[in-house]
């Protein structure tokens, strides 16, 4: 039986460092967050992301399984910068609807 090159890497550089189906720049927490927090299935997330296959998000979800507290701090760490930038960013939107409030119609 011929040796299996591993699906998952981290390569510096390449995802900031963090664990991604190699030779591709989808990240294990991705593949965790869909199908752990969106409901996604392994097939659902093949048929979203088609440059992987299934054996890609099974072994990503392994990786995750062997590596649960690394992937959560990463997801916690992406969650607080989002929230630091979301802080520290004015919406656009917002500022738009101000300058120029809608009337109620008669």
């Amino acid at each position: 039986m011929a040796a299996r090159p591993e699906r998952v890497a981290k390569t510096a550089g390449v995802c900031g460092g963090r664990a991604c189906i190699a030779g591709h720049r989808v990240r294990v927490l991705d593949i965790v967050i869909w199908h752990e927090q969106q409901g996604l299935s392994p097939d659902e997330i093949v048929s979203q992301v088609p440059s992987i296959t299934l054996a890609d998000v099974h072994a990503g979800l392994a990786y995750y399984y062997d590596h649960r507290e690394e992937i959560q701090e990463e997801i916690r760490a992406e969650r607080e910068q989002a929230d630091e930038f979301r802080s520290d960013t004015p919406s656009a939107l917002k500022a738009k609807l101000n300058r120029h409030p809608f009337k109620e119609a008669s």
